[in-house]
């Protein structure tokens, strides 16, 4: 069935990709502002990608966040990965619940209370805040997105693959390289993807939990943006959205080629 757009959907349409997009075009659009009044038409220029590429503080910044992403998306995946074939396959054990409500708690935990919480951690074992810290910090809160995406992937599994590869002598640690892993290798990479992504915009729990030398990209802006906003801000938010738009559009071009190839997508 075929539903015609009327007036009222159109409208609302275009109120709310209006309401969305209107913020970012005009960010995008003020980022090539000569004037460094950023409500301030001056012309248009490029010179604040120039000066962004020669803060040297906002550059360091970026870089402790992507390691911070890679290390604690990564620990995130396979810890996740494990506490979700443990809840699907394991069934019914002591202590069931507790670990579940363990695992999922950073689902609805308040950061502010996560970031406090592992804090008091830290302080109480004595261990230096600095980036260690913040890979911890953000592993704990990541790791239970990836459980649930792969956890909603094994649920679905066809277990007869597995048995297969058993009466075929292999081991229970080659069924699970050879045949579990690569079926829900997509669930997997998706895991990795939003513990990346949700690394990458924390703030909350990375002030908690930063130290010196340890500041990353959004506790800086954030900095900069209480003195306010500058141009330079809105060139790095522009790259960011630029990034961020490409991966996108790869992502759903390399989907589409493999549903044309035949595969499945999760």
């Amino acid at each position: 069935m075929i539903r015609r757009l009327t007036w009222f959907n159109a409208t609302a349409l275009t109120f709310g990709f209006t309401f969305l997009y209107l913020p970012i075009v005009l960010l995008i659009i003020y980022s090539f502002n000569e004037s460094k009044l950023v409500t301030v038409w001056g012309g248009f220029s490029t010179k604040w990608y120039g000066e962004l590429m020669r803060n040297e503080a906002m550059l360091d910044a970026a870089w402790v966040t992507l390691r911070v992403a890679v290390f604690s998306a990564s620990i995130a995946t396979a810890l996740g990965t494990m506490a979700a074939i443990v809840l699907v396959r394991a069934g019914r054990f002591p202590s069931r619940t507790l670990f579940s409500g363990m695992v999922y708690a950073p689902l609805v935990m308040p950061e502010v209370i996560t970031g406090l919480s592992l804090l008091l951690l830290f302080i109480a074992i004595g261990l230096d805040r600095g980036m260690l810290t913040i890979i911890l910090a953000h592993t704990t809160f990541a790791m239970c997105y990836v459980a649930v995406v792969v956890s909603s992937r094994l649920v679905t599994f066809d277990q007869s693959l597995e048995e297969a590869a058993a009466d075929l002598g292999a081991s229970p640690l080659d069924t699970f390289f050879s045949v579990t892993l690569p079926i829900i290798a997509p669930a997997v990479v998706a895991g990795w993807l939003l513990a990346f992504t949700l690394s990458l915009d924390d703030l909350v729990i990375a002030s908690f939990n930063t130290g010196p030398g340890a500041t990353t990209l959004p506790i800086k802006i954030y900095s900069a943006v209480r003195l306010g906003v500058s141009p330079e801000i809105n060139a790095l938010s522009t790259i960011l959205i630029s990034i961020v738009t490409v991966g996108v559009i790869t992502a759903s071009l390399l989907q589409k080629r493999l549903v044309r190839r035949g595969y499945q997508v999760e």
